[in-house]
């Protein structure tokens, strides 16, 4: 993703590939969307459960840039305050509904419902490798989003608070600009 700081055009290469995915899965099957969770269904549901979670999150985030005088009023939080969720959307459709979905699905595996959640949070804190505190928020928020997604099976609540939680936490607790990361020259 980092290849010669073009990071902007991997992720935008990424949300077509698996925006082409879901177009073509859909158009061989029209309950596909609903068994991955793009659905209308329960979204209150699982947005409220994970609401009080997120606001703790984002205290946590606030209090922790405060103490150690985050810069808190850069403009570049807006733009990726509404633009991240897309790519988180776009993450936990990937480990949610396919590895998840299918771990748990699948007949010769035999994995617990718990072990699904485990395997497949693991893979996503692997996935935000070298950051090690990144790599261990990502295992917590995980765990949490799958039980979420297990009961309600409504994947647009997982990437709001996916984008929003990992926007503010980017910039305030890593002290990562990601706009200046996708946009360098602006």
């Amino acid at each position: 993703m980092d290849w010669l700081g073009l990071r902007v055009f991997y992720i935008g290469a990424a949300c077509l590939f698996w925006g082409g995915f879901i177009l073509t899965r859909f158009r061989q099957d029209h309950n596909i969307l609903t068994d991955w969770g793009f659905r209308k269904n329960h979204f209150q549901s699982a947005f409220l459960f994970l609401l009080p979670f997120a606001l703790v999150i984002i205290a946590a985030i606030i209090w922790y840039g405060i103490v150690f005088n985050a810069t808190f009023l850069n403009w570049h939080v807006i733009p990726i305050f509404i633009f991240y969720p897309a790519w988180g959307l776009i993450q936990q459709f990937m480990m949610i509904s396919l590895i998840a979905g299918n771990l748990r699905t699948t007949n010769r595996l035999r994995l617990t419902d718990n072990q699904v959640v485990l395997l497949t949070s693991l893979l996503f804190a692997i996935a935000h490798y070298p950051s090690l505190p990144l790599m261990g928020i990502a295992f917590i928020m995980e765990v949490g989003f799958i039980l979420v997604f297990f009961r309600w099976k409504n994947i647009w609540p997982l990437g709001l608070y996916h984008g929003w939680i990992a926007s503010l936490l980017l910039f305030f607790v890593l002290g990562r600009d990601l706009w200046n990361e996708l946009w360098p020259v602006i």
